[in-house]
């Protein structure tokens, strides 16, 4: 029997890691300025070329691991193995709750990014809250 809600729980996910995997690319100073606001952005973007250089570097690196993490998410949605997915979705809800572990504990204390650490928590919680109500719909499923 297939899920068709871990299809769209994984449309959701790629659509999401490539539309920021994209922006991160080849916007990122507007995306910079729209989330921080100008004057982090500015001392997030270096304050030498050769600082600004590696750090452009990385955001590009950033971006395309995101676009590659969508691909992957857009494969993997069409994976019928009901062991898989819900394999797939601990792993992927592991990985959100330790996203917003490591914001809660390390990034709130860059000064910088003090600000920001709370809405990026609340945006991996609820993305793994997508996998956890995925869990509770095949188990509920499994069991009736």
């Amino acid at each position: 029997m297939e899920s068709s809600g871990f299809f769209i729980i994984c449309l959701l996910h790629s659509s999401i890691a490539i539309s920021c995997g994209g922006l991160i690319m080849f916007c990122l100073n507007e995306i910079s300025v729209f989330g921080h606001g100008i004057e982090t952005a500015r001392k997030l973007s270096g304050s030498t070329p050769h600082d600004q250089l590696l750090i452009q570097t990385s955001h590009s690196f950033v971006g395309l691991l995101l676009c590659g993490i969508g691909l992957i998410y857009f494969m993997v949605a069409f994976v019928k193995d009901r062991e898989f997915q819900s394999f797939f979705a601990k792993g992927c809800v592991i990985l959100h709750l330790s996203m917003a572990l490591w914001r809660i504990y390390f990034e709130r204390k860059l000064e910088d990014l003090a600000s920001d650490w709370p809405k990026q928590v609340v945006g991996d919680t609820l993305l793994a809250t997508s996998w956890l109500s995925f869990l509770v719909y095949s188990w509920r499923e499994k069991y009736d």
